[in-house]
């Protein structure tokens, strides 16, 4: 699978006409050779030359840990007093002209570190060619996608036999992330979002001390890591007997959530189905209260490429992986999300989020 994907990059290295390329970003170093680790301050590279083998440039302290999971034979290493950029010359191809690099990644200061040491003539992103492989997730991508899905589902299950009337926002969000290690996560995708009344009708709002009151709703946004790959749901609760504008405004998001789904096949474009859902709660009366895009993708990644809006006229093609979560939010009153992940099929779709969509009434 890592050899397969290089041969992709050597096919990109032979169309720029490039000698070599330096892999930086630590999720494209273990997508490209299975070992991962974050070095922090530390550099740490991958160099795949035009003609020659691999190697990996790690911190001293990782090099037991590269050796185990990387496939790469030649493993190079750095103390904190050297130079590791002098490393990076050493490595890479004698008389190196053209060099592929992450710009997205890269900072100004290592570049410039590693331009004083290294002395290319010129640079290419190599970000075309890596966003295109992760765009068609393998089975194996799919399977652990599929495992970080059911874990954050697991999670979600576990905290609501916990929740009463009356804990706070913060209080659920210890008691998810509690779950999501004890379940065998290795931690949240990205900062667990529970909101509460009020606070729901917040897209990005931020936990905190309000105690959750009977009529409320209550926003669940959470997501795990697991084996290198994440989940990303929303659901959203009543709390006891909650308004009929509430229920009118969840009855709304849910019929896009579906709707959305419904259109998901090969050669349909994310514009196509961001204006399936922003239709339906236009006609509903809700329009003005949808104000981000319907999804993006996922992955290694929370958020990634593709991102599923109104002028995307991108095509869905089979094995990519993607969120529809369209949402309505009224200021003081409140707001619904509901978010699934979804998987591009040869025929259709597969929704890999399970957990029921009907309005449900806890505490």
């Amino acid at each position: 699978m890592f050899q397969e994907r290089i041969s992709k990059l050597h096919d990109f290295l032979a169309n720029h006409e490039l000698d070599a390329v330096l892999i930086t970003s630590p999720k494209h170093v273990y997508y490209l050779t299975g070992f991962f680790t974050d070095p922090h301050e530390r550099f740490m590279g991958l160099i795949i030359p035009a003609q020659g083998e691999p190697s990996l440039i790690v911190p001293a302290l990782d090099r037991e840990a590269a050796a185990a999971a990387s496939f790469v034979q030649t493993i190079l290493t750095h103390t904190d007093t050297d130079n590791p950029y002098e490393i990076l010359k050493q490595a890479l191809p004698a008389g190196l002209s053209k060099l592929g690099i992450e710009k997205s990644h890269m900072t100004v200061e290592r570049f410039e570190a590693m331009g004083q040491a290294v002395g290319a003539q010129s640079y290419t992103d190599v970000e075309e060619p890596l966003r295109e492989m992760r765009l068609i997730k393998s089975a194996d991508e799919v399977a652990r996608l599929k495992n970080a899905v059911q874990l954050i589902e697991d999670t979600l299950s576990e905290t609501l036999k916990k929740f009463k009337v009356g804990q706070t926002e913060m209080e659920i969000v210890a008691e998810l992330e509690f779950q999501m290690k004890r379940l065998g996560a290795d931690g949240p995708s990205f900062s667990t979002m529970v909101l509460a009344g009020e606070k729901s009708a917040l897209p990005h709002g931020t936990p905190g001390s309000r105690q959750v009151q009977e009529g409320d709703l209550l926003l669940f946004d959470i997501g795990v890591a697991a084996d290198g790959y994440v989940s990303d749901i929303t659901r959203t609760f009543a709390v006891g007997e909650v308004s009929e504008q509430l229920r009118e405004i969840y009855e709304t998001v849910l019929a896009a959530n579906e709707a959305a789904i419904a259109e998901v096949r090969p050669g349909v474009t994310f514009a196509h189905l961001d204006k399936t859902a922003r239709d339906l709660i236009a006609a509903r009366g809700y329009g003005e209260y949808f104000m981000h895009r319907l999804g993006h993708g996922l992955g290694m990644d929370v958020h990634e490429y593709p991102s599923v809006h109104g002028q995307n006229q991108e095509t869905l093609r089979p094995g990519m992986v993607f969120t529809i979560e369209p949402g309505v939010y009224v200021p003081g009153v409140g707001g619904v999300r509901i978010e699934d992940d979804v998987l591009v099929t040869e025929s259709g779709v597969e929704v890999l989020s399970k957990f029921p969509k009907q309005l449900t009434v806890i505490g």
